[in-house]
């Protein structure tokens, strides 16, 4: 019988704010890489009835262009819409201890909503003004 691979599956997708400002740092070669916490809250009620919140916290990677644009907008306490994927990784501290954090690598981010103090933020406006206008193209199907 033939190995059979099973394909995986990397993809996460997470609306929260942000705990902190970015931190913008660049690597050795120039690389950007911004690095912030989100908070994500879930609402559910317990087996008495009573409605409770938790709170879990995530740290999010951003690259390059993603990086930079993050760093320009988002600030602590901006809703955010992050999809990107799990990465895995391990350090020894200068005492030998090993370390490891598991981080999400943001591959695409949306401004859900402004954090006070957040710069004005106008997303271009659409190509045609009126979208009910006739269009005598026809129809790709």
């Amino acid at each position: 019988m033939a190995d059979l691979r099973l394909p995986s599956l990397n993809f996460v997708q997470l609306t929260g704010r942000l705990t902190r400002d970015p931190e913008m740092r660049y690597t050795p070669s120039g690389v950007a890489v911004a690095t912030f916490g989100i908070a994500v809250n879930r609402y559910y009620k317990d087996s008495s009835g009573e409605s409770r919140e938790e709170t879990s916290f995530f740290t999010i990677v951003a690259w390059q262009k993603l990086a930079e644009r993050v760093a320009e907008l988002a600030h602590k306490g901006s809703s955010v819409l992050v999809e990107g994927r799990l990465h895995s990784r391990t350090w020894e501290s200068s005492d030998g201890q090993r370390h490891s954090v598991i981080e999400i690598h943001a591959q695409r981010l949306q401004m859900l909503s402004k954090a006070e103090g957040d710069r004005e933020y106008a997303p271009p406006p659409p190509e045609r003004e009126a979208f009910d206008e006739p269009v005598d193209d026809e129809m790709p199907f």
